[in-house]
C-alpha cells in the first residue's frame, strides 16, 4: 500500500451547466460555459457565456445586462467579482459573451451569474452557474506516466482478425485526512471504465472520444470526492481497445491506422480540509491483468465475456492481486492532451423488444422493432459454461434467417459464457452494434421478450426538433431520420454502424450536418470535429475523405473535403459560433489555395473521385448506375461546388476581417470559374448543362452560376427532367441531393419537392419507409442492391431534406443576417400539399414553435417566438385586411408589416400568436 505523495496543485474542474429550479415571470436561466452541456474541466482560456431570457409575456428584448464571475461560490453570493465584472453593458447580445477577466489557470474554478435589463424592466440575478479549468499545459502532466503492457496476453491474438483482452489495472493508496475535494484527470486508451472503491464513475460509455491520437489525446475530468475516504481506498480501470487498438491487424498497412496495445496515464488529486494537497499518478506500482472475464472486444467484431473468470472486488481495498504483473512504462501516444469539450457517449434510451421467434435450426430471431445502434443486454440462467451467442444484424432474409451479406468481414457477434445456478445480467461494454435483430443460440430453455433490453448508445446530446405533419409517409421518414442520425454520433459523425467500415467520411455531412442541427444540439460535436479535419491535414493542404484519417484516404476531390468549409458555415448561421471560422480559417484557405494550385486547369477543376455518389440506379440490383445518360461530369461538380466554396471562404474572410487580398483572391476566381463554366457546360438553345441531369441543372441553379436571364428556363428544364425523364421520382446521388428540395421550393415547385420525398415506388425517402426501413439506407435501393454496399443505416443521401423539413415546411430558418436565430424568417410552403405541420426547435436564443393548419375556415398558425429575438413572418395574402393576430386585426395591434411580393410579411417581437387568415 503506497501513500500519496504531496503535491501543491489546486483542484478544481466541474459543472459549468445551469438549469434555473424555478422561473418567475421574466426569469434568466440555461446559463451555458462554451455551450457545453456538462464538461467537468475545460481548457478555454477565454471561455464563452450564455444565458436564456424565459417569460410569458410578449415584446421583451434584453437591454443590457452584467456578468459576476468569483472564485468561490460565497464571494459571489456577497457579489465579489474577483475574476471579473462586466459592469452594465448596453447590448441584446444573450449568447457567446467572452469572458474578459483575470487570467484563467489550471485547475481554478469559476461561479457566475448575470443580471439582465430589459425593456420590461430590470430582472433579478439569477441563480449561481459554474465552470472549471481543466489542465492547461503539458508540463503539469509531467509527473504523470503512461502505463500499459505493450504485449499480447496468452490468450490474445493480433493477426488480421484481431482478438485482445481488456486490460484491468488497480492500486491501493492512503488518505491520511478529511477530505475536501478530489479529482481525477484521465487518458484511457482507447476506452476505460474507471472505479473507485467498487463505484464506477460517471454514467458515460465507450469514452474518451475518438480522435488520431498522434495529433490529440482526449482527457476526462471526474469530481470523486464523494467516493473516498479517510483511509485506504482502491482505484481501477478497465481498458478497452477502440479504435486505438484497431480492429484489423496486419491488413493493409498501407490503408488502416493503427496506434498501438491500449494504455492509461490518469493523476487523482486530493485537497484536504486543512488545506494541504496530496495526489496519485500512474506509475509502474499499479498491477496489471489481461487474464479477466471480457476476453476480446472489438468494435467490428463484438465482445465475448466469460463470467466464470470474473474477480469479484477487483477494484476494492484488500483484493489479493499477487498473480497480476506490474504495469510497464509506456510510449505516450504523441498527440497533444486536451480537456474533451464535447459529451461523451451514453446509454440514452432503452428499446423493448417486440418479438422473438424459434428457427428451424433451433435458434431464436429477436426483433427489436427499430433499426438502432447500441446493444443488448441480457437476463439469463443456466449452467456453468453454457455459451449464449449473439448475432446482429439489420434485416432478414425471405426464410427468416440473418441477412449478414452486407456485414463484410464484420462478425457482429457477442458472447456470453455464463458462471451459473443465479439469474445473471450482462451486456457488453466496448463494443456497439446496428441491429435491428439478433440471432440468439445456447439458449437454455424458451427465452422470453423479458429476458432483453435494447440499450440505444450515441453521444450525449440534446434532442431539440420535434416535427409532425398531415402526411404519415413524411412522419414517418422524420423517424427513420431521427434514428439514423443519432445512432451513427459516436464521438465523431460516422457514417454506418454494423459493417466493417463506420468511418469519419466527410461527405456524408457537407449538408447532412445542417439538417441535423434542427434535430440536435451538435455545436459540441462538429467544432470537435473541425478539430479532427483540420489535424488530419497535410503539410502542402491537403485534406482526407475520412477524419480522423483512420482509413488514409487522400484522395484530392473537391466536394469531400470541402465539408470542413460547410460544416463550419453551419457552426455559424445555426449557433453564431464565430470562434470555429477564425480558428478554422488559415486552414480552410491554405486548402482552397492547395487545390487551385494543383488542379485548376482553364479555370475549371477537373480533380473529382466520387461523382454524384449513389444516384438511383437503372436496375434494383445494381450499386452504381452504368446508363451515362445517369451520371454527371465530374468536372461540372467539382468546378461548381469549388465556386460554391468561394463564395462561402469570402463570407468568411468579410466576418473575420481577413486580408483584403483574400476578398480579392476569392472574386477573381470566382469569375474566371463562372466564365470558364457557363463557356464548357451551358447549352444555351437546350437551357441545359451538360448531359441535362437534375445534378448538372441543380447545382448552377443553387450556387448562382446561371446567367439572371437563363434561370428560368434552366429551371424548367430540370423541371422537365424531374416529371417527365424520370416520371415525378428522384434521381440525383449524394451531390445533388444537398440543394435539390430547397432549389425546388425556391423556384416555386415545393409541391415536387414534397413528391419526390413521400413517393412510395422506387426511388425516394418513402420508398424506404414503405419497405420497411426504419432509418436511412444507404442506396435508393437499399432493400435489392448487392450486399457489398448496401447499409441499412445511412444518413448521406438525405441531403437537405432536413433543412427543407424545418425552413420550408415548418418556415424556421436563421436570417444569414442574424445568425444563431436572433431573427427567424418564418416563410413555409404553405402550398406543398400539406394541410398542417407542427414543428419545434430549441435555438440557441429559446424554444421556437411553428404549427399551422389549413381548413375550409382559412389558414390558422400558432408562433412562438424566444425572448431577445424577433421573426419575420410571411402570410399568403396581398391584402393584410385578411390578418387577424390574437383575436385582433392586423391593423389595430401596433404590429408592424409590409407587402412583399403579394405577401405580407408581420415583424413580430417576442411571444406566442395565433395568426388567422
Amino acid at each position: 500500500m503506497n501513500k500519496i505523495v504531496q503535491h501543491s496543485f489546486i483542484l478544481i474542474a466541474s459543472l459549468c451547466f445551469f438549469m434555473a429550479q424555478a422561473q418567475t415571470k421574466i426569469s434568466v436561466n440555461n446559463l451555458q460555459c462554451e455551450m457545453l452541456t456538462n464538461p467537468e474541466g475545460i481548457d478555454v482560456v477565454q471561455p464563452r457565456l450564455s444565458w436564456l431570457i424565459t417569460t410569458s409575456s410578449s415584446n421583451v428584448q434584453q437591454t443590457r445586462y452584467q456578468i459576476l464571475v468569483s472564485s468561490t461560490k460565497e464571494k459571489l453570493n456577497a457579489n465579489q467579482a474577483d475574476l471579473w465584472d462586466s459592469g452594465k453593458v448596453s447590448s441584446h447580445q444573450s449568447i457567446n459573451v467572452h469572458y474578459q477577466g483575470e487570467k484563467l489557470k489550471s485547475k481554478k474554478e469559476a461561479f457566475w451569474k448575470v443580471k439582465v435589463w430589459t425593456n420590461k424592466g430590470e430582472l433579478d440575478w439569477s441563480e449561481t452557474a459554474h465552470w472549471s479549468m481543466g489542465i492547461l499545459t503539458y508540463a503539469e502532466w509531467k509527473s504523470t506516466r503512461w502505463i500499459g503492457y505493450d504485449y499480447p496476453f496468452e490468450s490474445d491474438s493480433v493477426a488480421m482478425y484481431a482478438r485482445l483482452s481488456a486490460r484491468y489495472f488497480r492500486k491501493e493508496f492512503e488518505l491520511t485526512k478529511t477530505i475536501k475535494q478530489a479529482k481525477v484527470y484521465l487518458m484511457g486508451l482507447g476506452l476505460y471504465e474507471l472505479y473507485i472503491n467498487g463505484d464506477k464513475i460517471g454514467n458515460q460509455v465507450l469514452a474518451p472520444v475518438p480522435t488520431d491520437y498522434t495529433k490529440n489525446v482526449k482527457y476526462n475530468v471526474f469530481d470523486v470526492t464523494s467516493h473516498l475516504k479517510q483511509g485506504n481506498n482502491a482505484v481501477g480501470t478497465i481498458l478497452g481497445n477502440g479504435r486505438y487498438f484497431a480492429m484489423r491487424q496486419d491488413y493493409k498497412l498501407y490503408k488502416i491506422k493503427t496506434f498501438g496495445f491500449p494504455k492509461m496515464a490518469m493523476k487523482l488529486e486530493v485537497e484536504y480540509t486543512d488545506g494541504t494537497k496530496e495526489v496519485l499518478t500512474t506509475d509502474d506500482t499499479w498491477k496489471l491483468t489481461g487474464n479477466g472475464p471480457i476476453i476480446t472486444n472489438n468494435e467490428y467484431d463484438g465482445e465475448e465475456y466469460d463470467a466464470r473468470k470474473e474477480m469479484p472486488n477487483w477494484n476494492k481495498v484488500g483484493y489479493e492481486d499477487s498473480k497480476w504483473i506490474p504495469a510497464t512504462y509506456v510510449q505516450e501516444p504523441g498527440g497533444f492532451f486536451e480537456a474533451q469539450m464535447t459529451p461523451n457517449m451514453q446509454i440514452m434510451e432503452e428499446v423493448n423488444p417486440v418479438s422473438v421467434k424459434k428457427t428451424k435450426a433451433g435458434t431464436y430471431i429477436l426483433d427489436m422493432g427499430q433499426n438502432m445502434v447500441g446493444w443488448l443486454q441480457i437476463r439469463v440462467k443456466g449452467k456453468s459454461g453454457d455459451k449464449i451467442t449473439m448475432k446482429f444484424a439489420e434485416s432478414l432474409q425471405d426464410d427468416g434467417t440473418m441477412y449478414i451479406a452486407n456485414l463484410r468481414d464484420a462478425k457482429t457477434t457477442d458472447i456470453y459464457t455464463l458462471k451459473g445456478d443465479k439469474e445473471e445480467i450482462w451486456e457488453p461494454r466496448f463494443v456497439f452494434h446496428g441491429f435491428r435483430f439478433v440471432e440468439i443460440s445456447g439458449w437454455q430453455g424458451t427465452p422470453t421478450l423479458a429476458d432483453f433490453k435494447g440499450k440505444v448508445v450515441y453521444d450525449n446530446l440534446k434532442t431539440t426538433g420535434t416535427f409532425e405533419c398531415s402526411n404519415p409517409t413524411m412522419n414517418q421518414i422524420f423517424k427513420n431520420a431521427y434514428w439514423g442520425i443519432r445512432g451513427n454520433y459516436k464521438g465523431m459523425p460516422i457514417d454506418c454502424p454494423q459493417r466493417n467500415e463506420r468511418q469519419p467520411w466527410l461527405g456524408d455531412r457537407t449538408t447532412g450536418a445542417y439538417g441535423e442541427s434542427f434535430l440536435f444540439d451538435n455545436q459540441t460535436l462538429y467544432a470537435k470535429w473541425l478539430d479532427d479535419i483540420k489535424n488530419a491535414q497535410t503539410q502542402d493542404g491537403g485534406i482526407p475523405d475520412v477524419a480522423p484519417a483512420f482509413w488514409r484516404y487522400y484522395g484530392d476531390n473537391v466536394t469531400w473535403p470541402g465539408t470542413y468549409i460547410t460544416v463550419a458555415d453551419m457552426l455559424y448561421g445555426q449557433f453564431a459560433d464565430v470562434e470555429v471560422i477564425k480558428k478554422h480559417y488559415p486552414s480552410m484557405k491554405k486548402w482552397m489555395v492547395y487545390m487551385e494550385e494543383n488542379y485548376l486547369q482553364n479555370d475549371l477543376i477537373g480533380k473529382d473521385k466520387y461523382g454524384d455518389w449513389c444516384v438511383p440506379p437503372e436496375s434494383l440490383e445494381l450499386i452504381f448506375a452504368k446508363d451515362p445518360a445517369l451520371k454527371t461530369d465530374g468536372e461540372l461538380i467539382s468546378s461548381a461546388f469549388y465556386y460554391y466554396l468561394l463564395q462561402k471562404m469570402k463570407n468568411f474572410a468579410e466576418l473575420i476581417d481577413a486580408n483584403e487580398n483574400d476578398i480579392l483572391y476569392y472574386n477573381t476566381l470566382s469569375t474566371k470559374i463562372k466564365t470558364a463554366f457557363n463557356a464548357k457546360f451551358f447549352d444555351k438553345e437546350k437551357n441545359k448543362y451538360s448531359n441535362n441531369t437534375v445534378t448538372a441543372n441543380v447545382l448552377p441553379l443553387a450556387f448562382d452560376l446561371i446567367p439572371a436571364e437563363a434561370k428560368k428556363s434552366v429551371f424548367q428544364n430540370m423541371v422537365h427532367e424531374i416529371e417527365v425523364t424520370h416520371k415525378g421520382h428522384i434521381s440525383t446521388g449524394v451531390i445533388g441531393t444537398q440543394f435539390l428540395m430547397r432549389t425546388l421550393s425556391a423556384f416555386g415547385r415545393s409541391d415536387l419537392a414534397l413528391q419526390l420525398a413521400s413517393n412510395k415506388t422506387y426511388p425516394s425517402w418513402g420508398y424506404m419507409a414503405e419497405n420497411g426501413a426504419t432509418t436511412i439506407w444507404e442506396l435508393w435501393n437499399g432493400n435489392t442492391a448487392d450486399p457489398k454496399m448496401n447499409s441499412q443505416n445511412h444518413v448521406m443521401l438525405l441531403g437537405d431534406l432536413m433543412i427543407w423539413y424545418y425552413e420550408n415546411m415548418a418556415g424556421i430558418k436563421s436570417n444569414p443576417e442574424t445568425p444563431g436565430f436572433k431573427q427567424i424568417i418564418m416563410k413555409p410552403d404553405f402550398n406543398a400539399g400539406l394541410t398542417y405541420v407542427n414543428a419545434s426547435y430549441e435555438s440557441v436564443h429559446g424554444l421556437i414553435k411553428s404549427h399551422w393548419k389549413k381548413s375550409k375556415k382559412g389558414l390558422e398558425w400558432n408562433i412562438t417566438i424566444p425572448a431577445n429575438s424577433s421573426a419575420l413572418v410571411y402570410l399568403p395574402t396581398n391584402n393584410p385586411k385578411d390578418i387577424v393576430v390574437n383575436g385582433k386585426k392586423l391593423e389595430t395591434t401596433g404590429i408592424a408589416f409590409n407587402n412583399q411580393e403579394n405577401q405580407q410579411v408581420l415583424i413580430l417581437p417576442s411571444g406566442v400568436y395565433t395568426v388567422k387568415l
